[in-house]
């Protein structure tokens, strides 16, 4: 009889001898090296967070830079007020509401007309202009000059472009003495200017100023103040006593993240400007202590595009990270710091070290009563990991806890299992969820090959997308296709249909394919009903909320078509393919010729029988066949 003895005799032997054997070493590695970890920690984190600290503060720039560049393609902007006053008005909201660290966006004239739309969320904005309650913009008019002294009108607008107050402020204000437009006219091109004294708020401010390309006399500008900016370089997140600061190319501190050293700058800007002055040089004496090292840094070839340092400064070690600020060949010479106490980063990572030791210490004396424990955990363990993979079998991708066990096989078995399950529900993100069934099923993957069968497809686009995409960022394209998609796709996947794919702004929807559906032909059709109600009742939401609507077309028709797997041995696409998929993708696109939403074939009117109100509209050729097409549009249900 071969010699056996209980997993858990066995375990505990392991258990013991490994504590004894790994916690010394451990201990000793940890007491001598957990310092300098500490430190390496800490200067990662400061890395990270000063870098998206200053990634904020150029992200500002860049969208004030790409406001500017736009306005002055505008050719409404090329004629000096009252003209073109909604053209004008309409694109400045917009810029300031989509730039809220901008304070004021404006245009200065070479008879010097000026207009600028000045953003009076700030208090000390809404104080300096007293503001009436409510006021969200301020508009500042100067029309042509026919005298010495012309007379401004102030209006002020609520948040939703609504008048609230006029008034007439007489001002010797003239646009042509400013530094941004002498300098802008002088340059010919898009540059930056300041800091300075603005004119109308009398705070310094930095500017984003360019000619308008159709007359170059013009001059379109915004503007950010130094307050603001300020505020864009909080670095408290990263400690207590952390401080950010920009400084110009004299070394001269143009603004700091520390409210009190803020309030010393501002005074010295305010002293001047009663002085008359447009722009003053400050000094970096008596403001921060590591301004002298960080003149020397930026001059050092190592740190010429930016880095970290560790160095002393008033008997105490700190990090410092310097950053070039430029955007754009804007701001070019400006160099952003970021100065942090290296015990505020590693005080915490000494504490959780020393925590750490004393945990490893009561594992080590646990572990020895813990080992006659061990076995029945890991059998425990063993099985849920077994029952999990038998529900990832069964395509319940739902996240859940990783399975934690005292065994690192167990946890490594059970991360591999969680990261099964993480890529098979994202896989299922791509691919419609049955088709993922039945790929990951060794018995059904033979249904996903390609095969001939009757579907009904369905093809939705968004008119003008092109001009909308064109009129908005990036980013809020995205943010308001993605509440779009995800309003279809629930529609889609309520009526039973399967989303086989999205093709930029539109959607290919297909019924009785991989899941056979008797009345896919009916489900498809109300299917477009609900998408259209959808989209009805999202444009309306989006009118009260300032948004573009988004008015949707749709195509339907239902045939033969093969479904299944395409493409090359290392990738394929779950899809179907056939003159049924083309039709239907063709009726989308006819509906811009009839001024139609849901346009079906008469092969869905066929179908569906009297259960919908279609209309009919005759034969139409369609392109890329020969035969012409009976098509119907959709009105609703019967």
């Amino acid at each position: 009889m071969r010699w056996s003895k209980p997993l858990r005799l066995h375990l505990g032997v392991l258990v013991v001898a490994s504590l004894l054997c790994t916690s010394m070493p451990i201990i000793w590695l940890a007491f001598s090296r957990g310092s300098e970890a500490a430190v390496s920690a800490g200067m990662l984190q400061m890395r990270e967070m000063s870098l998206r600290l200053i990634e904020g503060y150029r992200n500002t720039l860049q969208g004030g830079t790409e406001a500017v560049t736009l306005a002055a393609t505008l050719p409404q902007l090329a004629s000096p007020p009252p003209q073109d006053m909604d053209a004008k008005l309409e694109f400045f909201l917009e810029a300031l509401r989509n730039l809220p660290a901008a304070t004021s966006i404006y245009t200065g004239y070479p008879d010097g007309a000026y207009l600028q739309v000045i953003n009076t969320q700030r208090r000390d904005v809404r104080r300096i202009l007293a503001a009436p309650d409510g006021a969200a913009f301020a508009i500042r008019t100067i029309a042509a000059r026919h005298g010495p002294a012309p007379v401004s009108t102030l209006r002020f607008l609520d948040a939703a472009a609504r008048p609230i107050e006029e008034r007439s402020v007489e001002s010797a204000f003239d646009p042509r003495e400013r530094p941004w437009y002498r300098q802008t006219v002088q340059h010919g091109g898009l540059l930056s200017v300041g800091p300075y004294i603005a004119g109308t708020l009398q705070l310094p401010t930095l500017t984003i100023a360019a000619p308008l390309r159709e007359d170059a006399a013009v001059v379109v500008g915004l503007n950010i103040h130094l307050l603001t900016v300020s505020q864009l370089l909080n670095a408290r997140a990263i400690s207590p006593r952390a401080r950010a600061y920009i400084v110009d190319d004299n070394d001269d501190l143009i603004v700091h993240s520390d409210p009190a050293t803020m309030q010393r700058l501002l005074a010295i800007w305010a002293k001047s400007a009663e002085a008359g002055a447009v722009a003053v040089d400050t000094t970096t004496d008596g403001f921060d202590t590591s301004l002298e090292t960080v003149a020397r840094l930026r001059r050092d070839p190592a740190f010429i595009n930016g880095g970290v340092a560790r160095v002393e400064i008033d008997g105490e070690r700190q990090l410092v990270q310097v950053a070039p600020v430029g955007v754009s060949g804007l701001f070019g010479d400006s160099v952003a710091a970021i100065v942090v106490p290296l015990e505020d980063l590693v005080a915490e990572a000494d504490r959780l070290l020393l925590h750490n030791l004393l945990i490893a210490a009561a594992f080590l004396a646990a572990g020895l009563a813990a080992s006659v424990l061990l076995s029945r955990r890991v059998s425990r363990s063993l099985y849920r990991l077994a029952d999990e993979a038998r529900r990832i079998g069964d395509l319940d991708v739902s996240e859940k806890p990783v399975s934690h066990s005292l065994i690192t096989e167990i946890n490594t078995l059970a991360t591999a299992l969680a990261a099964s399950r993480h890529a098979i529900s994202q896989f299922a993100l791509y691919v419609p969820r049955e088709v993922v069934r039945r790929i990951v099923n060794p018995e059904g993957r033979a249904i996903v090959r390609a095969s001939r069968r009757d579907v009904t497809a369905l093809f939705t686009d968004i008119r003008d997308f092109t001009t909308f995409s064109e009129r908005n960022s990036p980013e809020d394209v995205v943010d308001t296709l993605s509440a779009y998609f995800e309003i279809l796709n629930t529609i889609a996947e309520r009526h039973g249909g399967t989303v086989v794919q999205y093709l930029g702004d539109s959607i290919f929807v297909m019924w009785n394919a991989p899941v056979e559906d008797e009345r896919h032909a009916e489900n498809g059709c109300r299917c477009a009903l609900a998408m259209k109600a959808a989209v009805d009742a999202l444009n309306a939401q989006n009118a009260r909320t300032g948004r573009p609507a988004l008015f949707t077309r749709f195509g339907l028709h239902t045939g033969p078509a093969v479904v299944g797997s395409f493409g090359a041995i290392s990738r394929q696409q779950y899809t179907a393919m056939g003159d049924t998929i083309n039709v239907a993708s063709r009726l989308e696109g006819l509906n811009k010729q009839f001024g139609t939403t849901i346009l079906a074939s008469a092969a869905i009117r066929a179908a569906v029988g009297n259960r919908f109100a279609f209309r009919p509209l005759g034969l139409v050729q369609v392109k890329g066949r020969a035969e012409k097409v009976d098509i119907w549009e959709l009105a609703g249900e019967s």
